[in-house]
């Protein structure tokens, strides 16, 4: 694989991602809004309850999804400082929890600086995308020294790794263009080497095992 890295501008890099989060939104909320439309009419009185049960759950989708990417994409606030990895593991399962992946947190540490943090949630993301037909994500995280380190093993039926995911992991640019999707990984990959670390992919057999190290 060739070491030269793709440097995205500022104004794509950031339309990339603005168009990754309109992406995870919009069926939250094209749900509310459909519930809205409900009380609008009506005809529909005897759905209102179920509309309103709808409304609830898709704004507390919408939320949590707000909360957990605040922090993968952004800064989560301006001020540096340790995010507690109670409360990473809670932004994940506010997202995750109760679909096909059961996600099982043994992290060892009580928090990571926000460049670790924000690489730990981008991984819980890819990971969900690498078993997509259900199975177990095992997320870990340690620190040593200088040196914060997080793995997620990731098993499940029919497994897959795109390579376009392992090529901008490692800075390179997908075969087709970046999309709102392959800029997810490649903005990964960008936060481990602005922090002297790295990030990196492998499957064997039906697991996919996601790596990150990063300076501290």
């Amino acid at each position: 694989m060739s070491d030269v890295k793709v440097k995205l501008t500022a104004a794509n890099l950031a339309a990339l991602l603005c168009a990754r989060i309109c992406h995870d939104l919009v069926s939250p909320v094209g749900a509310l809004t459909a519930a809205l439309e409900v009380f609008e009419d009506d005809s529909n009185l005897d759905m209102r309850d179920d509309a309103m049960e709808l409304i609830k759950l898709s704004a507390g989708q919408a939320s949590a999804k707000l909360q957990f990417l605040r922090l993968a994409f952004g800064a989560g606030g301006s001020a540096p400082g340790v995010i507690s990895c109670d409360e990473l593991k809670k932004l994940s399962l506010n997202v995750f929890d109760g679909g096909k992946v059961d996600i099982k947190w043994n992290v060892e540490v009580d928090g990571l600086d926000k460049p670790a943090a924000r690489v730990l949630l981008n991984l819980v993301m890819l990971g969900m995308q690498v078993i997509p037909r259900g199975g177990v994500m095992d997320v870990q995280a340690t620190n040593s020294d200088d040196l914060s380190t997080i793995k997620l093993v990731c098993t499940g039926p029919k497994a897959r790794l795109d390579p376009n995911i392992v090529k901008t992991l490692a800075g390179g640019a997908p075969e087709d263009g970046f999309d709102g999707r392959s800029v997810q990984p490649f903005y990964t990959g960008i936060i481990a080497r602005e922090n002297n670390g790295k990030v990196s992919a492998s499957i064997e057999d039906e697991t996919v095992t996601l790596s990150a190290h990063l300076s501290n």
